[in-house]
């Protein structure tokens, strides 16, 4: 296996950033100095350290899909001593999610301990999208739709273009899906917020080919052999 791709299968980063990592003569195979790009290792004998820890393959990765409840924060440990992610989950292997969800926004989030899938599957090149379904108060107009789907301005700067549909409303509110591929830092919450719009309950559905359906709030499941074949496509 090449160096970088041991590397960021565990989780160090990704394998262009583990590639530096390897040029700056941070990593050690068997006691040596690697600097070598391209380098491989045998996973099951050398011996990698990076900062004075042996790095470590999991003996499997696990893929999941959670269905994340507001009120739930994706991090290990939250410095404000809030519940996390981690929290509703019992699994022995150190998990990383793929993308983050902020905490008052519920819905699909993947996790596992395949460091180098997580990284290209997050990864702005590959483009894949994340359909989330919007609640905002009250109606929203045709013109208001447009400026969304062209990518709102905010401080001079304009937010990436959005795929955004009407589904419904009842007058009092108005609920929406919203695909974005790139996902910039609460980027649905800041459209909104720039056409003057409260957000009521804002849920992800979809990521890629994998869809939230049939997986309970609070609950979660292993990918299917389908689901995770359909991002790895993806990439």
């Amino acid at each position: 296996m090449r160096l970088n791709k041991f590397l960021a299968s565990a989780g160090i980063a990704s394998r262009r950033k583990c590639d530096q990592l390897i040029g700056k003569g941070l990593i050690y195979v068997n006691g040596k100095v690697v600097t070598e790009l391209g380098c491989t290792v045998n996973e099951k004998k050398d011996k990698v350290f990076y900062e004075g820890r042996q790095i470590i393959l999991p003996s499997s990765f696990v893929y999941i899909k959670l269905n994340k409840p507001k009120g739930y924060a994706c991090t290990a440990h939250d410095e404000k001593g809030r519940k996390t992610i981690y929290d509703l989950i019992k699994s022995e292997e150190r998990l990383f999610s793929i993308g983050r969800l902020d905490y008052d926004t519920e819905g699909l989030i993947i996790l596992t301990n395949d460091g180098d899938f997580a990284n290209k599957v997050a990864h702005p090149k590959y483009a894949i999208e994340k359909e989330y379904h919007v609640t905002i108060v009250g109606e929203i107009k045709e013109s208001e739709l447009a400026v969304l789907r062209k990518g709102v301005v905010i401080d001079g700067e304009r937010l990436p273009s959005a795929k955004v549909e009407f589904l419904s409303t009842d007058g009092k509110t108005t609920k929406l899906s919203v695909v974005i591929d790139e996902g910039m830092n609460r980027q649905v919450r800041r459209m909104f917020e720039a056409i003057g719009k409260d957000i009521k309950l804002l849920k992800r559905v979809r990521i890629g080919q994998v869809r939230l359906g049939g997986v309970k709030r609070g609950d979660y499941r292993d990918l299917t052999t389908d689901e995770l074949n359909a991002l790895v496509r993806a990439e």
